[in-house]
């Protein structure tokens, strides 16, 4: 079965290079989301197997999404992905108090992303 990974993230060209080359180097469908708030609504209707969430966007930012994805009980089960440009420990300690699931630091590799991902989905099967 295929999974669906919701990417929220306000850069347009990142999403569009990260949505391109999970969908080439695997099986998932993956739905982007350039604002928190329109993440949070997508998360919510189409219910994703995983979320990669950036933590600085306009708005929302992605420790408030996060926030607020767990707070809700359609939504508090899908795992997330911090992938962010964001490296000092009191923003990995925010997210993973907010109990993310993995950190990941931009720039990053597509295989570490790619095993990272597979990792989170078989644990949370």
């Amino acid at each position: 079965m295929e999974k669906t990974i919701l990417i929220i993230d306000d850069e347009e060209d990142f999403c569009y290079f990260v949505k391109k080359n999970l969908e080439a180097i695997s099986n998932y469908e993956v739905i982007t989301a350039t604002k928190g708030k329109k993440g949070i609504q997508i998360a919510r209707k189409k219910k994703p197997d995983l979320i990669l969430l950036d933590i600085m966007m306009p708005g929302i930012d992605g420790l408030e999404v996060l926030k607020r994805l767990k707070k809700n009980e359609n939504t508090q089960n899908i795992p997330v992905i911090m992938l962010t440009a964001k490296d000092e420990d009191e923003s990995k300690i925010k997210a993973l108090g907010s109990f993310c699931d993995d950190y990941i630091v931009k720039p990053v590799e597509n295989v570490v992303l790619k095993g990272k991902i597979h990792k989170v989905l078989s644990i949370t099967k």
